[in-house]
């Protein structure tokens, strides 16, 4: 049976992350993470890699959290929510506890497509009941906007400066929710604050499933992107309807596309609004269009593909 999410339903719950945090505005993390805990039923702990949403979350005494949050490290989200999630388990075995609590990770790009990778892959191989949620904005944009693995092709960056030597990024970003659905976990998905509904459909979901789950959830960055401080929804929107990011879930290695275009847009809808990507419009740079516009087609026949090879037969 589909999850029914009521905006007015959701609209009467309290809100566990409030404001007083000192996230830029317009940052898309603290609307992620507002969504995710309105769409939690149950108690929920959480650890937060080291990053934009960490340091400006939780200042000296003050937080914005009103759920059990913990602090760590860079590279250790995963590790740490999964020692939790396992005391918990020892606990409620002994009779210590006898209510569900429900354990979520949040890392951004940095802390998940790279450094935090290991205790990741570590922790859904493990097979720990855990939601990882990664907020991705493309960058390490806590520390200077310098790349990572998360970085879109042809984005320019502190460490990837688009100039005379380089024309920006040369690489194509990281698989990320694919290599975590190729470690055989329960369930995977990309969303996006755009469509909030099949965003908190997804958590509601993955919050029901046993075992390691993942969701990897676009995050704009205004001040990475050098975009509008009033445009993350719309960024999102169009980052969904020109393919660029794709909604999709992997159930039991099933995978649904959860929204499809009636037209797909061509990407340099998204990529005209981000200064990031003003060289690439620069005379000469026509390849650089055209190659970010095949990599986006190419991943969306692929992801089309996938869904109906593994449509469950009739």
């Amino acid at each position: 049976m589909a999850t029914i999410v009521s905006l007015k339903e959701l609209s009467k719950k309290e809100d566990l992350f409030v404001s007083g945090h000192r996230m830029c505005a317009g940052c898309g993390a603290p609307i992620i993470v507002k969504m995710v805990l309105l769409a939690s039923e149950y108690p929920l702990v959480a650890a937060n890699a080291t990053g934009c949403l960490e340091v400006s979350s939780c200042i000296s005494e003050f937080t914005s959290w009103k759920i059990p949050w913990i602090h760590n490290a860079f590279e250790n989200a995963a590790a740490t929510i999964s020692g939790v999630e396992t005391m918990f388990r020892s606990l409620k075995k002994q009779g210590k506890i006898d209510k569900d609590l429900k354990f979520i990770a949040f890392g951004g790009d940095g802390g998940t497509y790279d450094i935090g990778f290991q205790s990741l892959s570590g922790a859904m191989e493990r097979g720990h009941d855990m939601l990882y949620i990664c907020y991705d904005n493309g960058a390490y944009m806590n520390t200077g906007i310098q790349r990572s693995s998360a970085t879109p092709f042809g984005a320019d960056t502190t460490t990837c400066p688009s100039g005379d030597v380089i024309p920006g990024k040369l690489q194509e970003r990281k698989d990320i929710t694919k290599i975590i659905a190729a470690h055989g976990v329960p369930y995977v998905a990309q969303a996006s604050p755009s469509h909030w509904a099949d965003l908190v459909k997804k958590v509601k979901k993955a919050l029901e499933i046993k075992g390691p789950k993942f969701m990897n959830i676009l995050s704009p960055c205004n001040r990475g992107w050098r975009s509008r401080t009033d445009d993350a929804i719309l960024l999102s929107r169009i980052a969904v309807e020109t393919c660029y990011w794709p909604l999709f879930e992997i159930e039991n290695g099933i995978t649904r596309i959860t929204m499809k275009p009636k037209v797909n847009k061509p990407v340099v809808d998204f990529l005209k609004p981000q200064g990031r990507f003003k060289h690439m419009f620069n005379p000469g740079n026509e390849w650089m269009l055209q190659q970010a516009q095949e990599g986006v087609d190419r991943y969306w026949q692929k992801l089309l593909k996938e869904e109906q090879n593994s449509a469950p037969s009739e």
